[in-house]
């Protein structure tokens, strides 16, 4: 592999300034780690083409701006398939969006290349973002490059951005899209020892990203650092009008925020959150978290969300609602896959027939969930409760910034685990991997999953910083103060 590849995109946005590399150099770098990582199944559809004339156009604007040039231009990027992208297949990585090319460009992605970025590929993740652990897939489960310690068992990246987490761990692009709806950047992030970034739900467009559940998805940057996060973050996040959940704020520099000195901050540590079961090492590795934020000169103080254990059912309630009316679009008459019809059948016919065939297994139980919490006499016993747990929740957060910068929680319960090991298992156990991360989408905050240190059989473990809502770039210095202190440096062995 070319060590192009293992720049970060801060030094890779220096060295194409300088002209010590051209963008064209460096896609070709990440264009053939893509083909060489074939075993991971992260690149749901390459890009080559689009990639080569990007890089050129991108090296065109470099030679003519240099300095000047945006920080993202010649960067190549990969792209999570929930994100719209004209002319190339965006299926959601679902059999009901086969065959779909858009026309039209989401705005997001319009975004980042329009500052000079380059698409080397669009990437794997559960089949409409329903899933922890990218075996939902319908192109296959993704596989996260690292491996424990004297074992050949393929791990899962994670979910639903499992794709996105993969491609930035193995190097085959320098930061990738992601989308996070109840913990999907963060705990694929944790799982593959890379810096993921939920921001305030609002701060980048949802337009041209195939909906989940409305009111909880939100994109953000997956990538090597949080330096990284933060540069791609400025370049996804902004006001669009053809979005009415947009926020009508100006864009920090997110960059430029990151100073590391977090002298005088509070960070609350959630009771809550030490909750029965959880491995020792999470709860070591939280404990030396606190540690390093102190050492760095924050205080740490204990608080209290006392309606966190009300966080899963409300989540697995309000989501599935918002998934089954989203889903009901996908009927196989506009566009995607339309089922066979036989002599006598109606259209009701093509709609059950396209549907049993085209959705996967998790999103049928989350559709009939979703539609059995919103059915007459079941919305105020479900649905409504469920919202009414959510106003709580967000105001425990409220309440507790009211005396604390920021919070830090474990990203996820446990390291990666095994592809298929979670198979026969109830689904409620899979749901348990967003334990930690749900609140955050609930009450729509910004939240950071940060690489912290490894676990036993050597595989990577993250802790979580929450912020306040739009103080992503507040949350970004102490997410990089926790980065520099905890000074993660490990790379998963080559085995692909």
């Amino acid at each position: 592999m070319s060590d192009l590849t293992r720049l970060t995109i801060a030094e890779a946005r220096d060295k194409l300034r300088a002209r010590e590399i051209t963008s064209a150099e460096l896609t070709e770098a990440c264009l053939a780690a893509i083909d060489s990582a074939d075993a991971l199944n992260a690149v749901s559809a390459k890009t080559p083409e689009k990639a080569r004339q990007m890089a050129a156009a991108a090296d065109k604007r470099l030679d003519a701006e240099g300095a000047g040039a945006p920080a993202l231009c010649g960067i190549p990027l990969g792209v999570k398939d929930l994100f719209c992208t004209e002319g190339v297949a965006s299926q959601a990585a679902s059999n009901i969006l086969e065959n779909f090319k858009p026309t039209y460009e989401s705005t997001v992605t319009s975004r980042l290349w329009e500052r000079g970025a380059v698409m080397v590929g669009k990437l794997n993740m559960d089949e409409f973002a329903m899933g922890s652990s990218n075996e939902t897939s319908c192109y296959g489960p993704a596989v996260n490059p690292w491996r424990a310690k004297g074992s050949n068992r393929d791990l899962t990246p994670g979910g639903s951005s499992g794709g996105s987490a993969s491609a930035v761990a193995a190097a085959l692009c320098l930061g990738a899209t992601g989308t996070d709806t109840g913990g999907s950047i963060r705990q694929p992030a944790a799982f593959t020892g890379i810096v993921g970034v939920k921001p305030t739900y609002g701060r980048c467009s949802r337009w041209g990203i195939v909906a989940f559940a409305s009111s909880l998805d939100q994109a953000g940057p997956m990538a090597k650092t949080v330096r990284d996060a933060a540069i791609m973050l400025e370049g996804m996040a902004g006001f669009d009008p053809k979005d009415s959940t947009s926020a009508e704020l100006a864009v920090p520099d997110f960059e430029a925020a990151l100073t590391g000195d977090i002298r005088g901050k509070t960070i609350g540590i959630p009771r809550e959150y030490r909750m029965e079961g959880m491995p020792p090492e999470i709860e070591a590795l939280w404990d030396r978290g606190a540690e390093m934020l102190r050492d760095a000169g924050a205080k740490t103080v204990e608080i209290s969300l006392p309606h966190t254990k009300y966080a899963l059912p409300a989540y697995y309630v309000i989501a599935p609602a918002e998934a089954s009316s989203n889903l009901a679009r996908y009927d196989g008459v506009r566009f995607g896959h339309r089922a066979d019809l036989g002599a006598g059948d109606a259209i009701v016919d093509l709609y059950e027939k396209s549907r049993a065939e085209g959705f996967g297994a998790e999103v049928q139980r989350r559709v009939m969930i979703g539609a059995y919490v919103l059915s007459a006499g079941y919305y105020d016993a479900y649905y409504l409760r469920a919202q009414k747990v959510r106003t709580l929740i967000k105001r425990d957060f409220e309440q507790a910034f009211e005396t604390v910068d920021a919070i830090l929680t474990p990203a996820t319960p446990s390291a990666a685990f095994g592809i298929g090991e979670m198979a026969d298992a109830d689904p409620v156990a899979m749901y348990l991997n967003d334990v930690f991360t749900v609140t955050v989408n609930l009450a729509g905050l910004p939240g950071a999953a940060v690489p912290t240190g490894v676990d036993a059989s050597g595989l990577p473990l993250g802790l979580q910083i929450v912020g306040k809502p739009w103080g992503e770039a507040e949350m970004l210095d102490i997410a990089y103060a926790l980065e520099r202190a905890a000074g993660f440096a490990a790379r998963p062995d080559r085995w692909w």
